[in-house]
């Protein structure tokens, strides 16, 4: 598993590895449900992160739109959307875990 992964979670998928094939099977059957590319999804999944403030969650998005092929340009739109509904401070701290992925993975 990648070393980003933080270790309660590669516990919890090491101790219930059947739940957790479950788990990533539906999020495979959910992703492919729809008319969306992965980039916007990605770019979806990363404000919805955002709305509910979950920094692994946020992280873990911003990895995979980038890989999705989006930029940082797109990535900080998102996360500027939120400025108006989920306010200042969730912003300011969603735009300080984007940057430190990207440092991350420079």
């Amino acid at each position: 598993m990648p070393e980003h992964l933080p270790d309660v979670y590669v516990s919890f998928r090491e101790r219930f590895a059947d739940i957790a094939d479950q788990q990533d099977a539906l999020a495979r059957a959910v992703d492919a449900a729809g008319p969306l590319d992965e980039k916007t999804t990605r770019l979806v999944k990363l404000g919805i992160a955002i709305g509910s403030q979950a920094d692994g969650a946020v992280r873990s998005n911003v990895r995979k739109a980038l890989a999705a092929g989006a930029s940082e340009a797109e990535i900080e739109q998102v996360i500027l959307f939120g400025l108006t509904t989920r306010g200042f401070p969730a912003t300011v701290a969603a735009w300080k875990w984007m940057n430190e992925v990207v440092v991350e993975q420079a």
